[in-house]
């Protein structure tokens, strides 16, 4: 197939994506009243202050699955996913509608992942061995590649889930991180990547309209968890399957953000003796509200840095394997800077606003924990 109607089938599944997401939503919004999916302020983590309904994820899922039906190349593995895809948005929807516990969401998020990486072969098999003193170029998982790849999945799911904090921010992400995907797709001649997330990226882009700050409407676990799903499960189909050191990097580097979001939020929880599963308020996005930034604001500063890994990454997959690797060093180092500004800029912040206002600030901070 020429690159032509490659590139064809791909605008052609972004734009019916688009359009679909952008005129579904209305709908959805209505059905989400109909059925109480209302997401209501009552803690100091939810930056909104009147009831505003979630669900928009449905629209996103819809406009999406329509695009791949049409555009798409369904083989066994395709639909595997497509399946679990389906199985993450029905638990979705009834979340947001009745808050089930965090530990049944767990267990069907892990038959979801199951499905694509047990019946569809859909698994992280081998990474770039990087000790100098072995012979061997690769490093076989074996045995452990089932659990890794649903850790894997699994993880991202909710990564994406836990950014999802201001009016935007995780469908913007995930527009960008499928826009990257796309790229290393067409540089790779990845036909089916390619469809899929143009797809994903114009059912993202077709919702923003209604998500961007001030919201009409959140997509809510339904979205979230069904973008982290399938960033997740396209990351394994097509990104772990470079046989060189980029295959480690590029999916790191394309959902960064997230990944470090959340291992930040986990290792925070742990030091604090707390479970890695309780909320709290302190995401990079919480970070960026306390330093002073708006919404606006904080959205676009995290779709800039998320941008910049993404634009890494598709550099990473079309330059030589040195060139990738001093590039990669100087992200993580930018990355290693970065988070120590903002949280140092952040301490200091709090240290700043508690000499000038002691008592408000300690009352804060009580009910923060209280929350």
């Amino acid at each position: 197939m020429s690159e032509y109607i490659v590139i064809g089938y791909v605008v052609g599944a972004f734009l019916v994506a688009g359009v679909l997401s952008y005129l579904f939503t209305p709908h959805v919004k209505k059905f989400a009243h109909r059925v109480g999916a209302i997401d209501v302020p009552k803690d100091g983590r939810r930056m909104h202050k009147e009831p505003i309904p979630r669900l928009g994820g449905l629209a996103i899922f819809l406009a999406f699955l329509a695009a791949v039906l049409i555009f798409g190349r369904l083989n066994v593995q395709m639909l595997c996913v497509l399946l679990g895809a389906i199985i993450i948005v029905v638990l979705g929807i009834f979340d947001d509608i009745m808050a089930l516990g965090a530990k049944f969401k767990f267990v069907v998020q892990i038959i979801a992942a199951a499905i694509p990486v047990c019946i569809g072969d859909l698994q992280i098999k081998l990474f770039t061995n990087l000790n100098p003193f072995s012979d061997d170029l690769y490093f076989h998982l074996g045995i452990l590649a089932i659990p890794v790849t649903i850790l894997w999945i699994v993880g991202i799911t909710n990564a994406v889930n836990l950014i999802d904090g201001l009016d935007g921010l995780a469908v913007g992400v995930s527009s960008i991180a499928a826009i990257t995907m796309l790229a290393v797709a067409l540089l790779t001649g990845d036909m089916t990547i390619a469809v899929t997330m143009g797809a994903l990226a114009g059912a993202c882009i077709g919702f923003m309209p209604y998500n961007l700050n001030p919201a009409k409407i959140f997509m809510g676990d339904t979205g979230s968890t069904f973008l982290g799903y399938m960033l997740a499960t396209m990351s394994i189909m097509g990104l772990f399957k470079f046989y060189a050191v980029i295959s480690f990097a590029v999916p790191f580097l394309i959902l960064g953000l997230p990944i470090f979001d959340t291992a930040s939020a986990i290792i925070r929880r742990l030091a604090e003796g707390r479970s890695p599963m309780s909320p709290d308020r302190g995401h990079v996005h919480h970070k960026l509200i306390d330093m002073g930034f708006n919404q606006k604001q904080a959205v676009a500063i995290l779709y800039a840095i998320s941008a910049t890994l993404g634009l890494t990454a598709v550099v990473l997959t079309s330059s030589g394997e040195v060139k990738a690797i001093f590039l990669l060093l100087a992200v993580i180092a930018a990355t290693i800077v970065g988070a120590c500004v903002i949280y140092g800029a952040e301490h200091g912040f709090r240290r700043d606003k508690h000499k000038d206002h002691p008592d408000e600030t300690e009352q804060k901070e009580k009910d923060d924990e209280q929350n």
